[in-house]
C-alpha cells in the first residue's frame, strides 16, 4: 500500500491551490493539527488545539492562509514521508504518521440517501442477512418495484402516494421509510476520536460473512450547523448484522477501526464549496489478496437528499453538537459482484486493499483485516485532554 499513499495519489487534483487541514501524530508529542503546505505539513496549534477547535472559529480559512503566512508557523514534517509512513503495515513509530483529520466532533451517517441503493438495504431486510437468497429476492423485488422509486423527492406527496402503493402490494420496508419518507436516517458511526485515517487498517467484525465497504463524502459541520468542508470517508457495513434486524446497526456499524475518515478536511473557500460536493464522483476500487478486482462508483448529484438537508436533520433544535460533528453523506454503491461463487454476491476477505477517491477530495487507502486484529482504540478523549494540557496548548 506504501506506493499509493504518495502526494500524486492521495491529494486533490488541484491541490496546489486546495486549503487542506489534517491530523499528525508526532512521536513524543502527540495529535498535531496541521495544514498541508508546499509538500510540507505546517503545525497550527498557535491557530487551534484540535481540528474541531479551528472549525469553530469565524473563518477557518483565514486563519489558516494568516497561520501559513507567519513565520512561527513550524513545518513539521515531509507530506511525502508523512503518507508513506501512514501504511499501518510498515509503520515506522519513530517517525510522524497521518491520523484521521477530525477530533473532537461526533461522527454521524446518512443511510439510504440513494434510490438507486434502496433496493439493496430491502434485501439485506428480507433475506435476514442471508446472501445466498439476495439474487432470487432482488429479482423479485425489481418486478414490484421497477423504476417506480426513480425521481421520487422524499417526503413529497408523490412519495406518500408511492408508499400507499407499496403497502398494498406487501412490499413496504423500515428501509424504504427512511429512503423516501420525510425524516432521514441519521446514525452515530463511531466513538468520538475512534476514526482512522488513510493508510491506517479498516475492521470487519469476525463473525461477518457478508460485508462491504461503502465509499462516501463526509461533511465537517460546526456547531453552530456551519458545512465548512469535506472529507472522504468509507463507512463500513456488515450486511448481514444490519439484515437480520435493524437493531443490530450499532454493531452492523461500529467495530473497532470500522469508520476511515481522510486524508485530510478540504475547507470550503473560493475554490471549492457546497455545490462542488454535490457534483462530487467517488470512485471506489478493491483489490483482493487473490486477484479480485471490485470497481464502482457513487455520484452525488444523484442523491435523494440534499447535503444541507441532511445537515439540518443532524444538527438544529433537536440536535446539538457543542464540538461539531463530521457526517457521512450515505453511498449509492451497493455491490453485488460475485466472489466467492454464483449467487453470493461480494463481501471482504482479509487482505482487501481499498481505494475511495474524488478529483476534489484526493484518495483514502486502507487495508482490511477482522477488526479484533486491527491496533486496539486507546486514544480516547481523557487521554487527548492531558495530552494537549501537558503541551500547554490548552
Amino acid at each position: 500500500m506504501t506506493s499509493m499513499l504518495s502526494p500524486a495519489q492521495s491529494l486533490p487534483r488541484d491541490a496546489e491551490r486546495a486549503t487542506l487541514v489534517g491530523r499528525l501524530w508526532q512521536p513524543d508529542i502527540g495529535p498535531v493539527l496541521v495544514a498541508v503546505h508546499e509538500g510540507g505539513l505546517h503545525d497550527l496549534s498557535r491557530v487551534a488545539a484540535t481540528a474541531s477547535q479551528l472549525l469553530e472559529l469565524d473563518d477557518p480559512v483565514g486563519a489558516v492562509r494568516e497561520a501559513l503566512r507567519d513565520e512561527r508557523t513550524q513545518r513539521v514534517a515531509s507530506l511525502e514521508q508523512a503518507l508513506a509512513n501512514s501504511d499501518e503495515t510498515r509503520r515506522d513509530a519513530q517517525h510522524p504518521w497521518l491520523l484521521a483529520p477530525c477530533d473532537l466532533q461526533a461522527v454521524k451517517a446518512s443511510g439510504v440517501t440513494f434510490i438507486a441503493s434502496l433496493l439493496e438495504r430491502v434485501i439485506e431486510e428480507q433475506s435476514r442477512g442471508d446472501a445466498s437468497k439476495a439474487e432470487s429476492i432482488r429479482a423479485a423485488l425489481g418486478g414490484v418495484l421497477g423504476d417506480n422509486l426513480a425521481g421520487i423527492v422524499p417526503g413529497s406527496p408523490q412519495a406518500a402516494k408511492v408508499k400507499d402503493v407499496l403497502i398494498a402490494q406487501g412490499a413496504w420496508s423500515q428501509y424504504l421509510e427512511v429512503g423516501i419518507g420525510p425524516d432521514a436516517e441519521i446514525f452515530t458511526k463511531a466513538p468520538v476520536l475512534a476514526a482512522v485515517g488513510t493508510g491506517a487498517d479498516v475492521g470487519i467484525h469476525s463473525g461477518s460473512v457478508w460485508n462491504n465497504p461503502e465509499p462516501e463524502v463526509v461533511l465537517a459541520v460546526d456547531s453552530r450547523g456551519r458545512t465548512l468542508g469535506a472529507a472522504l470517508g468509507n463507512d463500513v457495513n456488515l450486511r448481514d448484522f444490519e439484515g437480520r434486524s435493524a437493531l443490530l446497526l450499532g454493531k452492523a456499524k461500529d467495530n473497532n477501526a470500522s469508520c476511515a475518515i481522510g486524508p485530510f478536511i478540504r475547507l470550503f473557500d473560493e475554490h471549492f464549496g457546497i455545490d462542488d460536493v454535490r457534483r462530487i464522483t467517488v470512485a471506489l476500487r478493491v483489490v483482493g489478496p487473490e486477484g479480485f478486482t471490485l470497481d464502482g462508483a457513487s455520484s452525488l448529484s444523484k442523491i435523494s437528499r440534499d447535503p444541507l438537508d441532511l445537515v439540518s436533520q443532524a444538527i438544529g433544535p433537536h440536535h446539538a453538537y457543542p464540538d461539531g460533528l463530521m457526517l457521512f453523506l450515505g453511498t449509492m454503491f451497493a455491490p453485488t459482484q460475485d466472489r466467492h461463487g454464483p449467487g453470493q454476491g461480494f463481501t471482504h476477505v482479509v487482505g482487501d486493499r481499498v481505494t475511495i477517491s474524488a478529483p476534489e477530495l484526493g484518495a483514502l487507502h486502507n487495508r482490511v483485516v477482522h477488526a479484533d486484529q486491527a491496533p486496539r482504540w486507546t486514544f480516547g478523549i481523557g487521554a487527548l485532554m492531558r495530552n494537549l494540557a501537558g503541551r500547554g496548548i490548552i
